[in-house]
């Protein structure tokens, strides 16, 4: 929803440019007190969140998340203005809601779509303020809908076409809405009677409009139209013609804040659960398992066990090192290890080509014949599959960029299991996790981060300057985002510890220069005295509401060893795919929607006293924990990571 608040307030600037330079009038009627009138619009609704359970006898195999349509919207209005600039409206609507979803795939690899059609009775109460000898005016207030329309119509390829009506539907909802017009007089000055035409605009944010009483589906709005009023004025003496006013732009400015360590650890001893993703890519136009997954002889099988892969990795920076991918590359090993160790269970390899099931059931086999001649796995208890497309492809349809590398991550074979000595606790499809043990250089917790609010409207670009105490300057940027990182370690030096004036310089869209000051004082700590926790999940191609099937684990594994005191670090990450920008936000997304879950079972803990630091880097490649030239490098980017941090 971001694209439409900054879409929105560059409709508001705009206006504002084009209204605000006006000329007065020689006034013979004084304007209305009291003004009546209908207005007529078009509603256009972004669809968010999920909606999977249509009403109490349909569920959809595949949940729908986003959507848009146009929708009507017509009021009977009353305006009272009395002198001055300030008045109130009232509007009473019919206000439609009504939109289509983005199509999904079911998982019989059938195209579905859904379109909801809900409507309102809407009362809108608004404090109206007029910009002084000009027809714009601002207005803002809440708004009470009361529900009267919620059929849908939903259809998917090879089932019969489904047409009801939503159920939990909310009867009533309390929102708001803030928007903008201009008043386009249609009388002669001398007439009493006044008629005014009056285009506006107005945005309706998903605050308080979640529509439904389950599931998450929220709806924000942008409203376009036009209202005819007409009103009594009253005789006046005629006035002198206004000279021009001009209203200079506000002065653009930002918040600058320095968070600096209490240490700067260098090294930090870290017990890592590492997600083992339960899918096995295959190199293009072949269908043997590709040499960089670690394929083991009969005779080498027999003595694996996935516990001689638990021993201290190499150390790391900021993500994981190769030695954690390389834990990945056993996927298989682990796999036949648990399956020996655990004779009732059973699994399916659901293998996609896009070149068509039979080749995708060729990768299948081939992965079961290497459990069944290496590990001695019944054949009875693996089942293949194969299909075009995998259950969760990262191809969607329509989609035409970067097709080369979705349709990489679409060619393997899917893991899956009923049973639970296979399943991961914390949901999302994967398998039991591995711990790892690993030593982390230059943690996150042990960087200076610069925060400058409102940076990437105000600034072209903008950089930082570290002076210490003897005069020595450095120099870090340029930044064109509102948050930096910039490691402890390397501000010291060799230093043990150091004070530093920090000095921000930013360049400004209007070609100025603004600065800001600050200053922090930094620690050395050379020793891995600390013992800390990481957890990890990953996500689904573009996708930032995953969490639902983590809300288990972190709840109740990650929340319940986070201690009082403690410093949780929350980072999210995407692969290289798509627009920096929007991978920048989504990572950013991710972290905040695992932070909010954190939280909240904190609070129902009694757990009060807890740090948290939420940072989003996007596809940065100094921050990525994995390289992106293979599918499953880039499937492991899309990652949230989460490091607890004990009491120091």
């Amino acid at each position: 929803m971001l694209q439409t608040y900054k879409a929105t307030n560059k409709i508001i600037l705009l206006a504002m440019m084009l209204f605000l330079i006006n000329t007065g009038v020689k006034a013979q009627v004084t304007p209305p007190t009291w003004w009546f009138g209908l207005s007529g619009a078009a509603n256009f609704n972004w669809y968010d969140g999920t909606t999977q359970r249509l009403n109490n006898s349909l569920i959809v195999p595949t949940a729908f998340h986003k959507g848009f349509g146009v929708g009507p919207y017509a009021s009977i209005l009353t305006e009272f203005r009395p002198a001055g600039n300030w008045g109130v409206m009232l509007n009473v609507a019919y206000d439609g809601r009504g939109a289509k979803f983005d199509q999904v795939v079911a998982p019989c690899d059938c195209p579905a779509n859904l379109t909801v059609n809900t409507g309102y009775v809407a009362v809108e109460p608004s404090l109206r303020l007029a910009v002084p000898k000009s027809g714009l005016y601002f207005f803002a207030g809440p708004r009470v809908s009361f529900n009267i329309t919620n059929s849908f119509a939903y259809t998917q390829l090879k089932q019969p076409n489904t047409n009801g009506d939503l159920s939990e539907m909310k009867k009533t909802l309390f929102s708001g809405q803030v928007g903008m017009g201009y008043e386009i007089p249609l009388s002669s000055a001398n007439s009493t009677t006044k008629f005014n035409l009056s285009p506006f605009v107005s945005f309706l944010p998903y605050f308080g409009h979640e529509p439904r009483g389950i599931e998450s589906w929220s709806v924000t709005t942008v409203r376009a139209g036009i209202a005819l009023k007409f009103g009594a004025g009253k005789k006046a003496p005629v006035k002198e013609i206004v000279p021009v006013a001009v209203i200079a732009p506000p002065v653009l400015d930002v918040v600058f804040t320095v968070r600096a360590p209490k240490t700067v650890s260098l090294k930090r001893n870290v017990s890592e659960t590492l997600p083992l993703r339960n899918s096995v890519f295959f190199n293009e136009g072949s269908a043997a398992i590709p040499a960089r997954y670690a394929i083991l002889s009969p005779a080498q099988a027999t003595t694996f066990k996935e516990d001689q892969l638990q021993n201290a990795a190499s150390a790391n920076t900021v993500g994981r090192s190769s030695r954690q991918l390389n834990v990945y590359y056993n996927i298989l090993n682990i796999l036949g290890d648990r399956l020996r160790s655990n004779a009732g269970t059973s699994i399916t390899l659901t293998g996609a080509s896009f070149t068509g099931p039979a080749d995708g059931k060729a990768l299948a086999e081939s992965v079961k014949q290497y459990l069944l001649a290496d590990y001695g796995i019944e054949s009875s208890r693996i089942a293949t599959v194969g299909r075009t497309k995998p259950v969760i492809p990262s191809e969607q349809p329509g989609g035409t960029k970067e097709l080369e590398m979705l349709r990489a991550g679409d060619r393997r074979v899917d893991i899956t299991s009923n049973s639970p000595e296979l399943l991961m606790e914390v949901g999302g499809g994967m398998i039991k996790p591995i711990q790892i043990a690993v030593v982390q250089v230059d943690p996150l917790d042990s960087h200076v981060v610069i925060n400058v609010s409102n940076a990437q409207n105000v600034f072209n670009s903008w950089g930082v300057d570290l002076t210490d105490s003897r005069g020595g300057v450095q120099h870090y940027g340029p930044y064109t985002q509102s948050q930096a990182s910039i490691p402890g370690a390397a501000i010291l030096g060799s230093n043990p510890e150091g004070n530093y004036k920090v000095v921000m310089t930013g360049q400004t869209k209007s070609g100025s220069t603004l600065t800001k000051e600050s200053s922090v004082r930094l620690v050395r700590q050379d020793e891995a005295s600390e013992k800390g926790l990481r957890y990890s999940i990953l996500y689904d191609f573009d996708k930032s509401n995953s969490t639902a099937a983590y809300d288990q684990f972190l709840s109740k594994t990650v929340a319940g060893v986070i201690t009082d005191g403690a410093t949780v670090i929350i980072h999210g990450h995407t692969d290289a795919i798509g627009r920096d920008e929007y991978n920048l936000k989504l990572s950013q997304e991710r972290a905040k929607d695992v932070q909010t879950i954190l939280e909240r079972a904190l609070l129902k803990e009694g757990k009060n006293n807890v740090k948290f630091e939420t940072l989003g880097f996007g596809e940065d490649v100094s921050r990525q924990p994995f390289d992106n030239d293979l599918p499953e490098q880039r499937f492991y980017n899309r990652t949230v990571i989460i490091d607890i941090v004990p009491v120091k």
